[in-house]
């Protein structure tokens, strides 16, 4: 059975952070993932889970300058210094928060670059990350994200993160399979969810619906069928909820009945 996780970097935004881990624990998630961490302290991060029975599944290393459309330094050239000091701060963060997965974010293809050009630069960078994130006991993981949400992204395509995941050759470096992103830019999710497993990568899913990232229960993606086939398959990590609520997010949770014993009084 599929377990899920409440990003709450999207979901309860009518709240402050802090307080969505409460909300989520009362809408019957067990588990949270969220993008960044970093604006508060790992103990009391550490404290809103502890409080509310929640386990820490995922968030992403920091991604450099944000706020100046920085989307992640693992492809940027003359980073090195950059690069090494977010992986080494995302695990300290990880080692605080009971060893979560960490999303190491790619990168804009910087102007006038291939990805071919820029393939040894990241072999080098995440064969180093992963071996620190060995060390550690974390794993660290690649997302394809698609260039209409996020234009230059360097990995948009299930292929992209393989070779890059084969090249390194590390279990401390595993793939973000993240459906939305997956449909926008190929199709034939559940295809690319089957070669994942069979090759032995796929460490973490994600949901929403498409073309509009909202509640999966509409659109192109039939979650339905993925969740049975994720089960099919054997698939035994966390789903999460990386998607805009229409509305209100526990109003908007009746598409997890099936699945997640949500609390009475929780669902429309």
């Amino acid at each position: 059975m599929p377990r899920f996780a409440a990003n709450l970097s999207l979901l309860y935004p009518e709240l402050p952070f802090l307080e969505r881990f409460e909300a989520a624990a009362a809408d019957g998630f067990e588990a949270v993932e969220y993008l960044f961490p970093y604006e508060h302290p790992a103990t009391e991060l550490l404290a809103r889970l502890q409080a509310h029975g929640l386990r820490q599944v995922l968030f992403n290393a920091p991604p450099g300058d944000w706020a100046a459309g920085e989307r992640g330094l693992t492809c940027l050239p003359g980073r090195e210094a950059d690069f090494r000091a977010s992986v080494e701060q995302a695990l300290d963060y990880a080692l605080a928060l009971g060893r979560p997965l960490v999303h190491l974010m790619s990168g804009l293809l910087p102007s006038g670059q291939t990805r071919e050009q820029l393939k040894d630069l990241m072999v080098d960078r995440l064969g180093w990350a992963a071996a620190r994130a060995s060390q550690a006991g974390v794993t660290l993981l690649l997302e394809p994200i698609n260039g209409r949400d996020m234009p230059g992204y360097f990995i948009n395509r299930q292929d992209h993160a393989q070779e890059l995941i084969e090249a390194v050759n590390s279990a401390a470096l595993r793939l973000q399979l993240d459906c939305y992103h997956c449909q926008i830019v190929e199709g034939d999710v559940g295809t690319k969810l089957r070669r994942a497993i069979a090759a032995g990568i796929l460490a973490h899913v994600q949901v929403a619906g498409v073309p509009l990232r909202q509640e999966p229960d509409q659109g192109e993606l039939r979650v339905e069928h993925l969740m049975s086939l994720l089960d099919e398959l054997g698939y035994a990590g966390w789903v999460g909820c990386e998607y805009r609520p229409r509305a209100g997010t526990s109003a908007g949770l009746a598409w997890l009945r099936r699945w997640l014993p949500l609390p009475a009084g929780s669902l429309p």
